[in-house]
Order: C-alpha cells, then sequence, then structure tokens
C-alpha cells in the first residue's frame, strides 16, 4: 500500500450526490435510521471523501459506509463529523485579529463602511457566547460597529453538518455504495378516531400515521419505514430528548397500492408506507393507514375504585379479530378519539380520548373514556372483625348504584381484595364471579331509575 500523504496526487477529494431517494426506518422512540446511496468514483489508496447531507442529530459511532455489493473492499482510515455550519459568529471566530469591514446605516438610511479589528468574537461552539470585543480607530467596542462583511468563507466554514471519511481502495473503482446511520429528531406516533352512531355498539374506525422530522435535514422522495415496539436502547446522560367522517372498509392490505404494509420483523412489526414520500426539516406529515367499518365495540359501564377511581366509567372494548370488522392485524400504540353522531344534525361530537398500547393480533382492546354522568355510584364499609387469635378477618361492604338513565344498563363492579392470597366471599347480595387472584366482579342490571344496593362480606383467613 502506498504511504498516506494528505496533499498527495494519488488523494481525491470526492463531493457525494445521491443516487437514489434516501430509506429511513422511522422508530416510536425519537430516532430513525437512515440508508442513502452515494456514487463513489475510487482512486487507488486514499481518498478524501466528504458528504455533507448528514442530519443535525446524527449519531456519529453509528455510521457505516459501505459497498453494499461486497465487490470493493472499502477500509475506513477515519471519520471525522462537523455540525459548525457557517454562521455570523463562526466566521467572526475565523477573523479574529483581522480588521474586517462593518455596514453602518445612519439615520438617512445611508450606508457606510467602518473598519474594525476583530479581538474576541464572542462565539463558542455548542455553548454560552460572550460579547465580542471590536477596536475601532484605536479604541475598544463591547459590540459590533455594524453589520460585519466578510472577504471569504474560510476553509474552516462549511454550510451543512458534515460527514469526512479517509478511504482507502485497494484499486481504481466507481462504487454505489451505501451509508447507514442512526440520527435522533425523527419519530412517528399511531392514532385513531372512532366514530360511533348516537345509539349501538357499531363503530368506524380511521387510523393515522403521523411522522415528524426535527433531524435539520430535508428528505426528498424518501422510501419510509416504520418499526412498532419497545426496541431497547442505551441513554446516554442528557439525551435530547408530537387526524374522516364516514369509514368504509379496511384497507391495511398488500392487495390495495395504496395501503401500508405490515409484517412481523424479529420481536417487533413493521410497517411499510405504499409510496415515497417527502419529508422537510420541522414538517409534520400524516399517512392514513387503516379503514375499517362496523367493528363491534360495547359500551362499558365499570366501577372500579382501584383502576378508575370513585365513579362509574364508561369504557370502549373490542376484539381485534378478523371477524370483528375485518381487524385482527398488530395495532401500533397511540392516542385513541371517540366521536358520536349526533343523530338531529348528524354532526360528530367529540365524547373522550385516551391511548392504547402495542396491541397484538386476536386481543382484547378495553379503553377508558370518560366517566358517567346518570350513573350515581357510593361505596362504604359497614363491618370489620379480626378473630381473637388473629387468624381471620371478615369485611363487609355496601355498594349503592342509581340509575338515572332512560333506559336499562348494565354495571360492572369490581372488588379488590388485598389482605391476603386466602379469601372467600361468604355473603353476596347479587352472583360475583372471581376474576383474579385479588378480584371479584358484580354484574348488576339496573332498570332505568332504578337504585340497588350490592353488599358483600368477604373472609380472611391466615391459618
Amino acid at each position: 500500500m502506498k504511504p498516506f500523504s494528505l496533499f498527495g496526487a494519488f488523494a481525491a477529494l470526492l463531493p457525494l450526490s445521491l443516487a437514489a431517494g434516501p430509506a429511513l426506518t422511522i422508530y416510536n422512540q425519537n430516532f430513525a435510521v437512515v440508508r442513502e446511496t452515494l456514487p463513489l468514483d475510487l482512486k487507488d489508496g486514499v481518498n478524501l471523501v466528504n458528504f455533507s447531507g448528514v442530519t443535525t442529530q446524527v449519531e456519529p459511532d453509528s455510521v457505516v459506509l459501505r459497498d453494499a455489493a461486497g465487490k470493493v473492499d472499502l477500509r475506513i482510515l477515519e471519520q471525522s463529523y462537523r455540525a459548525d455550519a457557517a454562521s455570523q459568529g463562526l466566521l467572526l471566530a475565523i477573523n479574529e485579529g483581522k480588521t474586517i469591514d462593518f455596514l453602518v446605516t445612519d439615520r438617512d438610511a445611508k450606508e457606510h463602511v467602518v473598519k474594525g479589528r476583530v479581538i474576541r468574537s464572542g462565539y463558542k461552539a455548542g455553548g454560552e457566547a460572550s460579547t465580542p470585543i471590536i477596536e475601532v480607530d484605536g479604541k475598544l467596542r463591547f459590540s459590533l460597529p455594524g453589520q460585519p462583511v466578510f472577504p471569504t468563507l474560510g476553509d474552516e466554514a462549511i454550510l451543512q453538518p458534515t460527514l469526512s471519511w479517509r478511504v482507502n481502495a485497494p484499486g481504481a473503482a466507481k462504487v454505489e455504495a451505501e451509508l447507514g446511520y442512526v440520527t435522533n429528531g425523527m419519530g412517528w406516533q399511531a392514532a385513531y378516531n372512532f366514530i360511533a352512531p348516537e345509539k349501538g355498539d357499531q363503530v368506524d374506525i380511521v387510523g393515522w400515521i403521523t411522522v415528524v422530522n426535527n433531524t435539520g435535514k430535508r428528505f426528498d422522495e424518501a422510501n419510509i419505514k416504520l418499526m412498532a415496539g419497545d426496541v431497547n436502547r442505551v441513554q446516554p446522560e442528557g439525551d435530547f430528548f408530537a387526524r374522516r367522517a364516514k369509514a368504509a372498509g379496511l384497507v391495511m392490505a398488500a392487495s390495495s397500492q395504496d395501503a401500508v404494509t405490515e409484517k412481523a420483523f424479529d420481536e417487533f412489526h413493521l410497517y411499510s408506507l405504499p409510496r415515497p414520500v417527502t419529508l422537510r426539516d420541522q414538517e409534520t406529515k400524516q399517512v392514513e393507514f387503516l379503514r375499517a367499518a362496523g367493528v363491534t365495540a360495547p359500551q362499558l359501564y365499570i366501577y372500579d375504585q382501584q383502576k378508575f377511581g370513585a365513579k362509574v366509567a364508561t369504557v370502549r372494548e373490542f376484539k381485534n379479530t378478523k371477524e370483528n370488522g375485518g381487524l385482527g392485524l398488530p395495532l401500533p400504540k397511540g392516542r385513541t378519539r371517540f366521536y358520536r353522531q349526533d343523530s338531529a344534525d348528524g354532526r360528530l361530537e367529540f365524547v373522550g380520548e385516551n391511548t392504547i398500547d402495542h396491541t397484538a393480533k386476536n386481543e382484547t382492546v378495553r379503553i377508558h373514556t370518560g366517566d358517567v354522568f346518570d350513573i350515581a355510584v357510593e361505596r362504604k364499609a359497614t363491618d370489620s372483625r379480626l378473630s381473637s387469635r388473629d387468624d381471620q378477618r371478615e369485611e363487609a361492604f355496601e355498594i349503592t348504584l342509581r340509575n338515572r338513565k332512560a333506559e336499562p344498563v348494565e354495571v360492572r363492579v369490581t372488588e379488590h381484595f388485598y389482605r391476603g392470597p386466602n379469601w372467600a366471599i361468604i355473603q353476596q347480595s347479587e352472583p360475583s364471579e372471581k376474576t383474579g387472584a385479588q378480584t371479584a366482579e358484580f354484574r348488576v342490571k339496573l332498570k332505568p331509575d332504578e337504585e340497588k344496593k350490592i353488599t358483600s362480606r368477604v373472609r380472611y383467613d391466615w391459618k
């Protein structure tokens, strides 16, 4: 191998242009993997390569530059990353100790030039700037006398964040190299709109994917995949680091050219957008990924003081199955919003929101949407007795429910038993079902304007 010489004739400086649109895999944890195709015209020996199209939040140690075809053995001798793009402060720093022109506009809007020597620029990369010091006519000023006019950009200045490599090639070659890296500042989330008639258990569901780009870079015609799942990442200290009416049929299927497709990938799920998308810096973009009609999602009334507090909660429940409106697909976590259609004027009214976690197919989804206005509840302890040998305790409770609705309802009352694993309900006014190691559920039916008292006595045994 020839000896390395920074300025030798065998070393070439290669500005790179993209041969094809970038590919992005975006994770819902505010980071993404970027892959770009870079044409390299390499000479034998060491080549100096600059690429000024990287994001401002790239993780430099994640960068991979390689010949994806595996034909050329590229050896990366050195890599550097610079994010200090040209600015007034940086150019002042480059010109410290030099005399430059400052453009001054007087009261009559006439411009004239003042010469000043930059004693201190005040610029500090990535930190808090200090006050600049400029010498004008032998006197020091702790401010700029006018708008600085720089004679040149300077050899040290860059216009965009830049990756640079010293690449050793075993011979002259033209390579379609692949550049890949992890960047922060890009994320996605799902959102679901549920539309229900004024009465009934059928709902339509429209799902949106929202992609946010805060990377400092524009991606033109990018091929985008979205990874759903909680991927483990090492978080460095100080780590940097936000939605139509009537639905008509599910379109999250590979048979449609306009559909977002999904597949299992490792222990996660990967969603692919159907066409290239342009993502501008600081842009939020949304794509519809799910549309289902006639999903059976009954509204439940649940009183569970441990989970929902002192009021009766209203909960929507549906099964994520193919038989239920054609669902049966992995649902990424996201916000859910519920709308009901007012039969009087046909308008949709917002009636609650919540979130769902990542949900596998064939699982049951329960979403708490708010508290019930017309079902009142009161709960009180009526008795508590400890045996003389401290090996048993009995407790009694009374729950009063009042239905002020114009139609009958069923309220599911959940009781929690925490005093020990050996418990049994020995008296109850309504039948119950054990639903967990420490819970039991009463299903109480109430007619319009009816009041019921549910009483129960539980015994704990520590023998």
